[in-house]
C-alpha cells in the first residue's frame, strides 16, 4: 500500500476542477461542495471512512468518481488495482474533470495497440489541457515526438510542452529540459535543457536538481562550475538520493589536492570514503557498482586505518535513515 496521499484539499482540487474561466467552473464548485466532509477526512490519511464517503456520492458526482479511482490507483486503504481506477477516471472523464480526462488518456496507453486507444487517449489528453491540466500538453506533445497517430512533428510536440513549462509547471519544465538533452528524437540542444533545468531545479524537483548538477560538473550547455555541482549532489545524496552518492564521491576524487602534500585534504578523503561506501551498499547496476568499488580501494589505500570505524558509523547512520 502506497503512503502518498494529498497534505492540502485545495491542492487536489486545483489539480481536478476546471480552471477559470472555463464555462465547467461553476459545475466543479458544486462538485466540490459536497465532498468537504470527504476530503477532510482524506486530508487526515483515514482511508477507512473517506473512501465510503467518496462512493456514496459517486452515482452523479464526476470529482467523487475521480476520487474513488485515486484510492485504487494509489492503493490508499487497499491494494492497488489500476484497472479498478481506469474504469473510475474514464467515468469521470466524461464529467470533464482534468485530471480524470488526463488519467483516462494514460489508462488507454497501457494497451496503446488496441484499436482506437491511441487516438482516443490524444483526443483526452488535449481536452485535458483545454481543460486547465497543462502536464497534458507534453502528454499530447509526445505524439507529435514519436509521430504516433499524427505526423511525426517533433518541434511542434516540444513546443507544446514548453507551453505548459512556460506556464510555470515544473513537471513541463524537467520534460522539456529531458527532450533536449538526450532524447533521440529531438534536436540536441543543451544550453536550452541547462536552462530548463535550473528553473524546474529552481521548484525542488529532485530529477532536475540532480541532471542540472551533471551538466554544470560537466560544462554541458555552459561554464564548468564544480562548486554548485557538488552543493546541489551532495545535498541530494544527505537526502537519501541514491543516485548522487557515486557522483558525490567522484566530484570530491577530483577536487584540487592540497598544495604541500598532493594528496586530498583530510575532509575530501573521508567524504569519498564515505560516498563510495554508499554508492557500493545501495546500487545495483554492475557498472555503477564497480566504479564505487574501485573509488573506494583507491581511497583506502591512502586513509588512515584509524579512521574507517568512524566513517563506518555514520555510514550506517545514514543508511538506516534510508532504509527501504
Amino acid at each position: 500500500m502506497q503512503s502518498i496521499r494529498p497534505t492540502l484539499i485545495s491542492l487536489l482540487l486545483a489539480l481536478t476542477l476546471p480552471a477559470a474561466p472555463c464555462a465547467a467552473a461553476a459545475p466543479g464548485d458544486d462538485y466540490a461542495k459536497p465532498l468537504r466532509a470527504a476530503y477532510a477526512l482524506l486530508d487526515k490519511g483515514d482511508y477507512a471512512r473517506a473512501y465510503p464517503a467518496f462512493l456514496r456520492a459517486a452515482d452523479k458526482n464526476p470529482l467523487a468518481q475521480f476520487s474513488v479511482g485515486l484510492f485504487h490507483q494509489n492503493g490508499w486503504g487497499r491494494p492497488a488495482d489500476q484497472d479498478a481506477a481506469c474504469a473510475w477516471f474514464h467515468k469521470a472523464a466524461r464529467g470533464k474533470i482534468p485530471a480524470a480526462l488526463h488519467n483516462a488518456g494514460d489508462c488507454l496507453m497501457r494497451a496503446p495497440d488496441a484499436p482506437g486507444n491511441a487516438a482516443a487517449a490524444l483526443a483526452s489528453y488535449q481536452a485535458a489541457a483545454d481543460n486547465g491540466h497543462l502536464i497534458s500538453l507534453c502528454a499530447a506533445g509526445e505524439f507529435y515526438i514519436r509521430g504516433r497517430q499524427v505526423a511525426k512533428d517533433a518541434a511542434r510536440g516540444v513546443a507544446m510542452c514548453a507551453q505548459a513549462a512556460m506556464a510555470s509547471s515544473p513537471p513541463a519544465m524537467l520534460r522539456v529540459a529531458n527532450y533536449l538533452r538526450d532524447d533521440p528524437d529531438v534536436p540536441r540542444d543543451l544550453p536550452a535543457a541547462r536552462r530548463w533545468y535550473q528553473l524546474a531545479a529552481e521548484h525542488q524537483l529532485v530529477e532536475a536538481r540532480y541532471k542540472l548538477a551533471i551538466m554544470q560538473a560537466q560544462g554541458d550547455g555552459g561554464e564548468v562550475d564544480v562548486a554548485a555541482a557538488l552543493a546541489t549532489m551532495e545535498a541530494l545524496a544527505a537526502d537519501g538520493y541514491t543516485p548522487a552518492y557515486l557522483p558525490t564521491a567522484t566530484l570530491y576524487a577530483h577536487l584540487p589536492p592540497e598544495g604541500d602534500t598532493g594528496a586530498p585534504s583530510a575532509v575530501n578523503l573521508a567524504k569519498m570514503y564515505l560516498w563510495a561506501s554508499a554508492a557500493k551498499a545501495r546500487l545495483s547496476d554492475p557498472a555503477l557498482l564497480n566504479q564505487a568499488e574501485l573509488l573506494q580501494a583507491q581511497v583506502l589505500t591512502v586513509m588512515p586505518p584509524r579512521w574507517r570505524a568512524d566513517l563506518d558509523d555514520k555510514l550506517a547512520v545514514h543508511l538506516a535513515k534510508f532504509a527501504g
